[in-house]
């Protein structure tokens, strides 16, 4: 399949009207410069975007109880402080020795105390922390090259996850490259009525390819945002992009030691767990609901750019950046059709509950995929943002002046890589 076939298929049926914001800085690159820091030391003074995102507000109605998110990662620590009696009995896919529960670099650990870590012991305080977590241990590029791994693995881990018991499913791995067996897998997937978030990647100097599985048409990808509201500049951009959340100054396990975190960027790994965590949050509030209905309230209550137009996405943040508790404390985005993905505007074959089929707002005029972004096109750049200058507002409740930053490809030595 070509490159352009791929970009085609990838996302023909859900991209509306393009809008793009001017250059407006340039932000730290993703891991560059960490520095490790005591595990003694209180991780919750560091998570900034949790009082940005008004965490404390939205968990005296919700912490994301009775939603389970299979982490599709490089493993996840049961025994941190934070994880203690949170992380379920998962699956090694790897065909390496070890469990689901081994996490042979910290990556996958660091993403479940994001989603529902309980900052215990001073560790990392999840955005939903009454969530449990299902782990699925999957390799990474460096794994591959030392160990004779399942060439299938992610695919496994996909299906396994569709099987479980999890609503959400969260990877934040990713590669430039596309197989059948994957695009059934993530099919399977959504036929089990899982909602599907992926990392779209963090080398956006480098070419600008499409990352799988956050470029397949059931796949939400999530971009990464710094703490001013501006797009990281090592996040991916194209029409892959469906919503983005906080990447920036988020520490993490800095090894698979677990003596230490380390001060940095999470990425747009940590962006996508922190959007999964959005997910439950919602999906905690209305369990009724669907994978499709928690999704388009998600994309209905993102905050975009101050003056784009409704219905129009963008390049770099997709519907806008995730903000759930604009719906949980304050209403916005309505679930709309229980069988109607918002992601490909087509019918889903999963279950859906009695009661929930009001219909969504038709789909919007789709734009060519391989339409050239412009930095030129200005949608509301220079404007103020709604907060009166703030760009932290984008959280807050307002919307932000984007930055937009060339894009780049999401370069893998060999098959994939944590993004």
């Amino acid at each position: 399949m070509t490159a352009g076939t791929s970009r085609m298929w990838g996302r023909a049926a859900r991209r509306a009207l393009t809008f793009t914001v001017a250059l407006a800085g340039a932000c730290a690159t993703a891991l560059v410069g960490a520095a490790p820091v005591a595990v003694a030391a209180d991780m919750r003074s560091k998570q900034w975007y949790l009082d940005a995102m008004h965490a404390e507000e939205i968990w005296k109605k919700t912490t994301g109880e009775g939603i389970t998110v299979a982490v599709i990662d490089t493993g996840v620590n049961s025994s941190t402080p934070s994880l203690k009696g949170k992380v379920l009995k998962g699956l090694d896919t790897t065909g390496v020795k070890g469990e689901a529960t081994d996490d042979y670099t910290g990556h996958g650990t660091t993403m479940a105390e994001l989603i529902a870590g309980s900052g215990e012991g001073g560790g990392l305080k999840g955005l939903a922390p009454g969530a449990k977590i299902l782990p699925l241990r999957v390799s990474n590029t460096k794994l591959q090259n030392k160990e004779s791994v399942n060439a299938h693995d992610e695919r496994d881990a996909i299906r396994a996850a569709a099987d479980s018991d999890a609503q959400i499913i969260s990877m934040s791995f990713g590669s430039e490259f596309m197989t059948q067996e994957n695009i059934e897998a993530v099919k399977y997937a959504e036929s089990k009525g899982k909602l599907f978030l992926a990392a779209v990647g963090n080398s956006a100097k480098k070419g600008n390819k499409p990352s799988y599985p956050a470029n397949y048409p059931e796949v939400a990808g999530v971009a990464a945002t710094d703490r001013n509201g501006r797009v990281a500049e090592y996040s991916q951009h194209g029409d892959f992009v469906d919503i983005a959340a906080p990447g920036n100054d988020i520490p993490y396990w800095c090894d698979s030691s677990f003596t230490r975190y380390c001060d940095g960027d999470g990425g747009t790994s940590a962006a996508t767990a922190l959007a999964s965590a959005s997910a439950a949050l919602i999906w905690s509030a209305h369990p009724d609901w669907t994978a499709n209905q928690v999704l388009r309230v998600m994309f209905e209550s993102a905050a975009r750019p101050e003056g784009s137009k409704e219905g129009a996405l963008s390049n770099y943040l997709g519907h806008g950046i995730v903000r759930p508790n604009a719906h949980i404390t304050r209403g916005l985005g309505k679930p709309g059709d229980a069988n109607l993905s918002p992601l490909t505007n087509k019918r889903t074959s999963g279950a859906a509950p009695a009661g929930s089929t009001a219909p969504s707002s038709p789909a919007a005029p789709q734009t060519p995929k391989d339409k050239p972004v412009s930095d030129a096109a200005v949608a509301g750049a220079g404007k103020k943002t709604a907060d009166g200058g703030n760009r932290t507002g984008f959280i807050l409740g307002g919307a932000a002046v984007v930055v937009v930053l060339a894009g780049a490809a999401f370069v893998v030595v060999r098959r994939r890589r944590t993004a």
